[in-house]
């Protein structure tokens, strides 16, 4: 074992020893709660394996009852020791999970394998490979739905949390011991509210295609990119318009009573010449017109056109990108400002999209950020546009609330605290691996969960009629996939929907790796609501007791059954509702 690798290793060891310890449980009690031999728990704690995913790492210090601060040092130490396993070039070791005994005690449910039940729904028909691929779409790494595997970047709101506090004396010595003191422990879900409805527009979709098609399954709108309608096809020489596919994609989403959001990019080459070329065959270009005042004429040539038709604009997509947009933030939001003036005065009922931040991962696009909203281009918009995309190749959608908390913080230190739209993905989605079906079906859904999870204003899924992508919900001309009906049934079950609450894992009561959101529903005969949770895994299965007064347990699948004593959670989530009163 490589000397950087193994002391990272020790010291993660070290500090699951300690918890361990702290909890009075023996291997064997504690084993069984995380869903792992003795013998693997073991090795763990004695530095011998490094868990390969912190899924598994975080599952043993809740269940020895781990802190917020003690979780986010558990999670810098398997962070390192992972990436000096990846420089050492050493393969993972695959977590050895335990099967555990039917009908486990209701005090402290368990991840393993379970047994199976028609409550597991879509789920239980997906064959279970002993060795899983490697990896799968941005949209999602490709666990097992058993819950063989667990996610290697889970995506932990608390965790974030501790780590913004703690992270200025991690790395001090001081920093590494689990015994110096801890932030409070907070019980509760991420975030309530009163019940506040659920936008029917929330689920939005890109358009990949100019040919006018709709989707033919539920969605909240549409946003046009890569649908042949960049500045340079619609303006292919200054101040000769064609608008041909902008209009034939306008009035066909007026006929599917769809919304339109437009995003401006693709600077024409006339406009720019000896700027960077862009990645698309019309030789449009990544840098801001030489001329600004190119950019105005265009931008009130198209709000002037669509004023009425158009919903909403994006005001440039994608910065800063080498593919996108290669000029400075101070210059996109004079463009922005330039912009907003122009289309308020066109179509004062427009909404107003402030160019999206793409990367946000990444320091550079975190500045950019703050620079563009020190030179006020935050100031003219009715909403921010973020690309809330997964960091790796097979992340999870619930990585996504890591890099929420991320953006959230970015806008603080920016002093705005906008609304905010994802509008798209990471420029290498081609590239990711394809999903299966059965994740396809689960990742769909928990897009849009994960959106309301991080409470943002509209998730536009990236894309629709290509086929190119991991993901894939219609190709044009064919009829909506498994995952496409997936989303319908979705927006079917939370029509009408007032969400309250969002939350995950311990802190909101539920077993380690569970999600859920929570909602009222009018209830079918007018009389007192009817409180609903949609409720899912990052990875595996989980079991736990029914919720007091549950009644119905809704699949994607579109089939239901009455709520059993024990559920069944797994990757793909299922609507419970509970009647009032019981």
């Amino acid at each position: 074992m490589p000397d950087g690798w193994g002391e990272k290793v020790s010291e993660l060891a070290a500090l699951l020893h300690s918890l361990k310890e702290r909890s009075g449980c023996s291997y064997a009690e504690l084993a069984g709660r995380c869903g792992v031999s003795a013998s693997t728990l073991h090795r763990y704690c004695r530095g011998q394996v490094l868990p390969d995913s912190y899924g598994m790492v975080e599952r043993i210090a809740l269940s020895c009852g781990a802190n917020k601060a003690e979780l986010a040092e558990l999670y810098r130490l398997w962070a390192q020791a992972d990436a000096a396993r990846l420089e050492a070039g050493r393969k993972p070791v695959a977590d050895d999970l335990w099967i555990p005994a039917p009908d486990p005690a209701p005090a402290a449910p368990l991840l393993g394998r379970a047994a199976a039940d028609p409550a597991v729904g879509l789920a239980a028909a997906v064959p279970r490979p002993r060795d899983p691929a490697p990896a799968s779409a941005g949209y999602g790494r490709r666990p097992a739905l058993s819950g063989r595997r667990p996610m290697r970047f889970t995506a932990l709101a608390c965790v974030l949390a501790a780590v913004v506090i703690i992270g200025a004396t991690a790395s001090s010595p001081a920093g590494r011991t689990a015994e110096r003191p801890a932030p409070q422990w907070i019980s509760g879900p991420a975030w309530s509210q009163p019940p506040t409805p659920v936008a029917a527009n929330f689920y939005g979709v890109t358009i990949n295609s100019s040919s006018g098609a709709m989707p033919t399954f539920r969605v909240g709108g549409i946003r046009l990119w890569d649908s042949g309608t960049l500045w340079s096809l619609l303006e292919p020489a200054r101040d000769r318009f064609d608008w041909t596919t902008l209009d034939r994609l306008v009035d066909s989403a007026h006929g599917a009573n769809l919304p339109v959001l437009y995003t401006f990019g693709g600077t024409p080459q006339w406009a720019a010449p000896d700027a960077p070329l862009g990645p698309y065959p019309d030789g449009s270009r990544t840098a801001p017109p030489d001329d600004l005042k190119d950019w105005v004429r265009f931008v009130k040539a198209v709000a002037t056109r669509y004023a009425g038709r158009i919903d909403a604009y994006e005001l440039w997509a994608f910065a800063p990108s080498p593919h996108f947009y290669t000029g400075d933030a101070a210059t996109l939001a004079r463009m922005t400002q330039q912009a907003a003036a122009v289309i308020r005065r066109a179509d004062p009922a427009a909404t107003l999209v402030c160019p999206s931040i793409g990367n946000l991962w990444e320091p550079a696009s975190q500045q950019f950020l703050r620079d563009f909203a020190a030179a006020g281009g935050y100031q003219v918009c009715d909403a921010a546009g973020v690309k809330l995309a997964p960091q790796h190749d097979g992340d999870t959608p619930e990585s996504l609330v890591r890099l929420a908390a991320v953006i959230e913080r970015t806008f603080h230190e920016a002093g705005v605290h906008p609304r905010l739209w994802s509008t798209g993905t990471v420029y290498r989605i081609p590239e990711d691996h394809k999903l299966d079906q059965a994740h396809a079906i689960a990742y769909a859904v928990r897009f849009y969960l994960i959106g309301m999870y991080v409470r943002y204003d509209r998730m536009y899924f990236y894309n629709w009629g290509g086929t190119k992508i991991p993901l894939v919900l219609q190709a044009v001309g064919g009829p909506p996939t498994a995952a496409a009906h997936a989303v319908d049934t979705l927006q079917h079950w939370l029509t009408g929907a007032r969400i309250t609450s969002c939350g995950h894992s311990s802190p909101d009561g539920l077993p380690a790796q569970v999600w859920q959101c929570q909602f009222v529903l009018d209830s079918a005969d007018g009389r007192e609501p009817v409180r609903a949770v949609v409720r899912w895994t990052e990875s595996g299965t989980a079991s736990m007791p029914a919720d007091r007064g549950a009644d119905t347990i809704r699949f994607l699948d579109g089939h239901s059954m009455p709520a059993p004593h024990t559920l069944q959670i797994t990757e793909q989530p299922v609507l419970i509702t509970i009647q009032p009163g019981r």
